[in-house]
């Protein structure tokens, strides 16, 4: 049964591969978008296409001039959804030589084709397995990207989102801050788009990190006449989504690390500090609480007040120990999945407790006694801590 099953597929794939090759342009365009329909959240389908051999025809008809804008258009949604399978098919894509024909693609003027293109590359370039080092390799290409930023806010959205997932290196951080990232991206801090303010954020942290040319630039900079870091403070609001909270918390982190902010200015103490602590909090989620703690102790690793400061912090020491209660009892758990998930995060969540320890006991040897004892596994006995 199985066997006539997968006979069945293969034999409907290679009838939508066949339709490509159809001299008549019209039929071909309705074999693209039956395809398109074909592959939505069927990952067997995506596999099938694949494997014969659909990738190089729909990028050659992406990339020929003579076919219409529809078709083209139409081939790089279909490649955009082979994309969102699994990492053997973005594997499948990259050695095709999928990402410079998109990028070649971005030279057409058609917006609606552009954006396209542009979602397809940002699938193809957030997969661990896509090699970031492609979106470097011609050096039209950064300078052509920041141009296309004014286009729409799909644009902005899926070109933030590519930056921040291709800038590893200082190198990378050098390239675009060279071609104008931060006078670009700054004011797309205040779209009306949740998503574009989302990545532009996520772009000035990977930006400033570990950086001090970007975070010196990045404290002078304006946007619709308010300092730059008087922006990450807002967005660090309780009353923003965490994500956005964790992230301009990160990028104030970064600045203030690469001496670009003082750690006793106010937007410091008062904003970013209380902000990361509040992410160590048992009411988010555990990856949440790991980039909190991480973060904070990058923070304070240096600074002497700082560490001061956070250890007295709505009940710092006193939450941490609640990052060696997990996995919680299983009794207490109903939903497998959430075990399943927190079982994953558990060593994460202890890592990032001892990294806050090794940050605030570094001068403070109670702490570091409670941090060592938690560490052999054995409950603090000062104030009543428990861990479960």
């Amino acid at each position: 049964m199985l066997h006539t099953e997968a006979r069945e597929v293969t034999a409907t794939s290679r009838h939508y591969v066949d339709r490509l090759f159809d001299p008549d342009p019209q039929k071909v365009l309705q074999g693209v978008i039956d395809m398109k329909n074909a592959v939505i959240g069927n990952n067997k389908q995506k596999a099938n296409l694949i494997v014969l051999g659909a990738v190089p025809r729909l990028l050659y008809l992406l990339q020929q001039s003579s076919s219409s804008l529809e078709l083209r258009t139409e081939c790089a949604v279909v490649l955009g959804s082979l994309a969102m399978g699994t990492e053997n098919n973005i594997k499948s894509l990259v050695d095709c030589h999928i990402i410079p024909a998109l990028l070649q693609g971005l030279l057409c003027p058609d917006l609606i084709f552009i954006e396209a293109c542009l979602r397809c590359l940002r699938t193809v370039f957030i997969s661990p397995v896509t090699p970031v080092q492609l979106l470097y390799t011609d050096p039209t290409v950064i300078p052509h990207l920041m141009s296309l930023l004014s286009r729409s806010q799909r644009t902005q959205e899926y070109i933030t989102q590519i930056f921040s997932h291709c800038c590893k290196t200082p190198e990378h951080q050098t390239v675009l801050f060279n071609h104008g990232a931060i006078q670009k991206i700054a004011p797309l801090l205040i779209s009306p788009s949740y998503k574009v303010r989302m990545q532009a954020l996520k772009c000035f942290s990977v930006l400033a990190y570990e950086n001090t040319q970007v975070s010196m630039t990045l404290v002078n900079v304006l946007v619709d006449g308010e300092l730059l870091s008087q922006v990450f403070v807002r967005m660090m609001q309780r009353d923003q989504p965490i994500e956005m909270q964790l992230t301009a918390a990160k990028c104030l982190t970064y600045m203030c690390r690469a001496g670009a902010i003082r750690t006793d200015d106010s937007c410091i103490v008062l904003k970013t500090l209380p902000c990361l602590v509040r992410m160590c909090s048992k009411e988010h989620l555990l990856e949440e609480r790991v980039e909190g703690a991480e973060t904070l102790a990058y923070l304070m690793e240096p600074d002497v007040e700082l560490q001061r400061i956070a250890s007295t912090t709505d009940h710092l020491v006193a939450m941490l120990a609640d990052y060696f209660k997990y996995p919680s009892s299983v009794s207490a758990i109903t939903d497998i999945k959430r075990l399943d998930h927190d079982l994953k995060h558990a060593h994460e969540l202890r890592q990032a407790a001892f990294k806050l320890y090794a940050s605030l006991g570094s001068n403070d040897e109670d702490i570091r006694k409670k941090g060592a004892s938690w560490s052999s596994g054995r409950p603090p006995q000062a104030h009543g801590f428990c861990c479960g």
